[in-house]
């Protein structure tokens, strides 16, 4: 009986020895993971230098004057020889059949690529000029609204020319696109929070 109250003993004793072995060892774990953390986090929010800021904005800008004037040329010139096939598409969906159904592979390509490629630069370039429309929803809506106006203009105005709603979401879903790809990290890159702002 002495003999299993000393073996009770002892492991109780092994047992209380491992405890406290871990115990000592969970601070230690706790403040390295924590010190990670916080330099992380540092290294993540550190904006860059305002020089460089500047010439990045700069740059953006200049890129989205380009952009602007590209954009201009290509859908708001008139096209009298295209007057007969023209016309106005309000029904989501009908042009994207007409390209896939009936175009031969290039023009649909062509078509479809071109008003995806249209909007990509907004997804880029808006977060780095805008701050705050950095986040997606703000580039859809403002990507939304632009190429709806280009679309009522063409429309309205442009001989040869007809709006054409598949155009206005083709052009957001490449905004969408450049934003989820390049435009995110740039906007952060260019206008991280200091740390200690929210």
């Amino acid at each position: 009986m002495a003999g299993s109250a000393l073996r009770a003993r002892t492991a109780l004793r092994a047992r209380t020895a491992k405890l406290r072995a871990r115990t000592a060892k969970l601070p230690a774990r706790t403040a390295k993971s924590g010190r990670r953390r916080t330099r992380a986090a540092a290294s993540e929010r550190r904006p860059l230098p305002l020089p460089l800021r500047l010439l990045v904005m700069a740059f953006a800008f200049a890129a989205m004057v380009a952009f602007a004037v590209v954009l201009a040329r290509l859908t708001l010139e008139p096209s009298p020889a295209s007057r007969a096939l023209v016309h106005s598409n309000l029904h989501p969906g009908s042009s994207l059949r007409a390209y896939l159904n009936h175009s031969v592979t290039r023009d649909a390509v062509k078509q479809i690529g071109g008003n995806l490629m249209l909007g990509v630069p907004f997804g880029i370039l808006l977060p780095v000029l805008a701050p705050r429309a950095r986040s997606i929803v703000h580039v859809v809506l403002v990507t939304a609204i632009v190429m709806l106006l280009v679309e009522l203009t063409q429309g309205a105005l442009i001989t040869g020319r007809a709006f054409d709603i598949d155009d206005v979401i083709l052009n957001t879903t490449g905004a969408l696109l450049g934003h989820l790809l390049l435009g995110r990290r740039l906007g952060r890159a260019v206008h991280a929070r200091r740390p200690g702002t929210t």
